[in-house]
């Protein structure tokens, strides 16, 4: 099931496009909030200004708080979605 703001760059399954080119992609699935969103915030620190990070995580709290995350800072969630049973997002820095 798509929710909103899904990216263009996915394909006929749903998946975020393997040829669009990522500074950084994590797999967190199987890590419990708080770490996806810790993890994520780590790798942005690492990354220049408008690079993006792919994260793909199975905790249901990271819906609200990578959501909550870009609300509150200068980041962008450019897309998030549910695919099957995991969560894909991609936060471009701000």
């Amino acid at each position: 099931m798509v929710f909103d703001n899904v990216s263009e760059n996915t394909n006929e399954t749903g998946f975020a496009s393997s040829a669009k080119n990522y500074a950084e992609s994590l797999d967190l699935k199987g890590l419990s909030c708080p770490l996806p969103l810790l993890k994520m915030k780590l790798a942005l620190k690492q990354l220049e200004l408008g690079e993006q990070v792919y994260v793909e995580t199975t905790d249901s709290g990271s819906w609200s708080d990578f959501h909550k995350f870009a609300e509150i800072t200068d980041n962008e969630l450019v897309s998030a979605q549910q695919v099957a049973d995991h969560y894909q997002f991609v936060i471009k820095k701000g």
